[in-house]
């Protein structure tokens, strides 16, 4: 007579969770983290009568020297031909992350562009515990080693072309009109002068009529964005969140590593404060700190945005 053997449902529900764990792991760090995608999308948001404004919006690239398929991709989007590039931060991953930040970004000299600082382009990234992450915003390091930001910015803007935001104010000029535009240095770091504004706005002089006006900032918190609305925005980019970078697939990003709601974590919205409603669009950005290397539902991306007249 033979015995049946059978295996408890718990070891095989354990097993089951175990094998699922391992193939998100596989997926997430092996393979989802270089599915480079450009996430096209428009928005009403200038003025009536404007053509419309084809905005590349960059973020959160996190560079190191050896990532070579990530600045191949940036480096391709040229091809795009944008009329203004916009660099929401986080642009340095590694000590020698200017090295790819320039292979990724030379072909894009001589396109208007402009630029705000995250905590990235001036700390080194350190080691951390990424769970540590669901916990709430990340804390900063008490010592961090700087990086060499001004190196960085002199690129930006003696090879590039691009203005810097940082708590400031410029007027472009942008496929043959004028584009007012103001930001903010890194609100996860309370590095944001919401109060410099104005005066930077202001000494600009008055704009041509139907200008259109938009608010760069690296972290999407609330404050900033009301803020920027108060100050006349017709549309927000931002960054920093990655979009969650470890996402549940059908509901979405987990964490945003600032006060924005978590559905607003990634891609194009409406913020409304006060009596205005503006396009917001969060890029997921297109990397990952070299010490959490893993995307999952959650692709690496570069935004295409088109803004459009009000009717």
């Amino acid at each position: 007579m033979t015995r049946a053997s059978s295996v408890h449902p718990a070891l095989i529900a354990l097993g089951a969770v175990g094998a699922a764990g391992s193939a998100a792991a596989v997926w997430g760090i092996g393979i989802e983290r270089y599915l480079f995608t450009v996430r096209e999308v428009e928005a009403s948001a200038l003025p009536p009568g404007s053509a419309p404004l084809r905005i590349l919006h960059l973020s959160d690239a996190h560079m190191a020297p050896w990532q070579h398929r990530k600045q191949d991709w940036l480096a391709s989007l040229a091809q795009l031909k944008p009329d203004l590039i916009v660099n929401t931060g986080d642009n340095l991953g590694h000590r020698e992350g200017l090295d790819g930040i320039r292979r990724a970004f030379d072909p894009f000299a001589g396109i208007p562009g402009v630029f705000v600082h995250g905590s990235n382009d001036v700390n080194e990234p350190s080691p951390r515990n990424p769970f540590k992450y669901f916990t709430g915003p990340s804390k900063h390091t008490s010592a961090p080693r700087l990086l060499d930001t001004d190196a960085m910015d002199r690129y930006f803007t003696d090879d590039l072309g691009w203005t810097g935001l940082d708590n400031t104010a410029a007027r472009l000029s942008v496929a043959g009109r004028d584009i007012d535009l103001f930001g903010v240095n890194d609100a996860h770091r309370d590095w944001d002068r919401l109060d410099d504004l104005p005066d930077a706005i202001a000494a600009l002089g008055p704009a041509p009529a139907g200008t259109p006006v938009l608010g760069v900032t690296h972290a999407p918190y609330q404050r900033v964005l009301n803020g920027f609305i108060d100050l006349g925005a017709d549309a927000i980019l931002g960054g920093h969140t990655h979009g969650g970078q470890v996402c549940l697939p059908g509901l979405g990003a987990l964490v945003a590593n600032c006060d924005i709601p978590l559905k607003q974590a990634k891609g194009l919205s409406t913020w409304t404060h006060g009596d205005r409603a503006v396009p917001l669009n969060v890029s997921a950005g297109c990397g990952h700190s070299i010490y959490a290397p893993v995307r999952f539902a959650c692709r690496p991306e570069a935004t295409l945005l088109t803004l459009t007249a009000r009717a």
